[in-house]
């Protein structure tokens, strides 16, 4: 394949999961930092005029900007080749890759930025990496982290959630754990879509600050192990006796897997479903809102329960861009496929998700998600 340059650093999320997907693809690429002239007099204004990471730029000089879109190319020009089809796993690999973007950004932003102590050496060093050699360089990466400390927040990650965002993560990771124990990767032995989303937040944040890192190793050695396998170009399931190199056969989603979107289930169903009815009441109030708008990372807050806890998180119409996937794939199926896959979200406490639609879609257009 065409030799591309991969525009991100190491501790960025979304960039974990085109970096991922470059090297089990076995795609040649050279990864450069946003730190260059030529990215921000050359590639942004290709990229819709927004700097973001990942960004990918081709030798011919076409761009294109974000992790699910640059995944989605080279998904296209490969025919699929870690787009699971069977009813059962394409739905959960699809529904891993919405949870991957969206449904780990909370315990992703709190592990980051409320461990000062443990992670604000290594942040220093990797927002200076992504300025420019100006007189000012470290003013600019300090705006830039407070900019990330406000998100975090704006994420529900605040003082009141702490102590509920912090059990929900734990029994993710201790669900994970018991699933990657038995299995290289979601579905078997090869990665699927969904590996490459979850990779995203458990590795550039979860899997590589020291805070949320010192939890991996002390306690999830077999996520650690997964978190390393997804950025090697083999295998590197040394410690499974003869793994099969596939998709489990039988169109299996194992116990272990539905066991870990039950846990997800808890928080990332109500969210969805406030987020949902916000951005709804927002599409609702800009009648005059004409199609090709550029659709916003967030559209005011979304309030919702856990565990007795009430949360706050920014409404983001994103997720719901990667949820019709999930949604299109199964009514795309006949109709015993789509009863297996409606099953299986059953069994994982996700049916809700088939539901939550936004009354507008969302498109892409000039390397920009817009409105329809």
């Amino acid at each position: 394949m065409t030799e591309c340059t991969l525009y991100g650093i190491p501790n960025s999320l979304y960039t974990g999961r085109a970096r991922s997907y470059l090297i089990k693809a076995g795609i040649a690429y050279r990864e450069l930092a946003p730190n260059r002239p030529h990215f921000a007099e050359h590639v942004v204004a290709k990229a819709g005029g927004k700097w973001s990471l990942p960004t990918i730029e081709f030798a011919n000089g076409e761009v294109i900007r974000d992790g699910v879109a640059i995944v989605d190319y080279f998904e296209t020009e490969s025919d699929g080749p870690f787009a699971p089809t069977s009813p059962r796993q394409r739905v959960a690999s699809l529904l891993f890759d919405v949870i991957g973007a969206e449904g780990l950004l909370r315990p992703a932003m709190h592990y980051r930025w409320n461990f000062p102590d443990e992670n604000l050496a290594l942040l220093r060093f990797h927002f200076r990496t992504i300025v420019p050699d100006v007189p000012n360089r470290d003013e600019i990466a300090e705006g830039g982290m407070d900019r990330m400390r406000a998100a975090c927040m704006a994420f529900g990650a605040v003082p009141d959630t702490l102590a509920v965002v912090e059990a929900l993560y734990a029994g993710v990771v201790e669900k994970l754990d018991a699933h990657f124990a038995r299995y290289p990767y979601l579905l078997g032995g090869r990665p699927c879509i969904g590996d490459f989303g979850l990779i995203a937040p458990m590795y550039g944040h979860l899997g590589r600050d020291p805070k949320p890192l010192s939890i991996l190793q002390s306690e999830a050695m077999h996520v650690l192990r997964w978190v390393e396998r997804m950025n090697r170009p083999d295998a590197d399931a040394g410690e499974f006796p003869d793994p099969a190199p596939g998709y489990l056969p039988d169109d299996e989603v194992p116990d272990t897997l539905v066991d870990v979107l039950r846990e997800i289930a808890t928080d990332f169903v109500p969210e969805t479903r406030a987020a949902c009815a916000a951005i709804n009441e927002w599409i609702a109030a800009q009648a005059a809102l004409p199609p090709g708008t550029p659709c916003e990372r967030g559209v005011g807050q979304a309030k919702f329960e856990v565990r007795d806890v009430t949360v706050s998180a920014m409404a983001q119409p994103f997720r719901f861009y990667l949820l019709k996937r999930v949604q299109d794939a199964v009514a795309a199926m006949g109709e015993a496929d789509r009863r297996a896959a409606t099953e299986l979200l059953a069994a994982c406490g996700m049916s809700d998700i088939l539901e939550l639609k936004l009354s507008r879609d969302i498109g892409r257009d000039g390397n920009l998600e817009v409105w329809r």
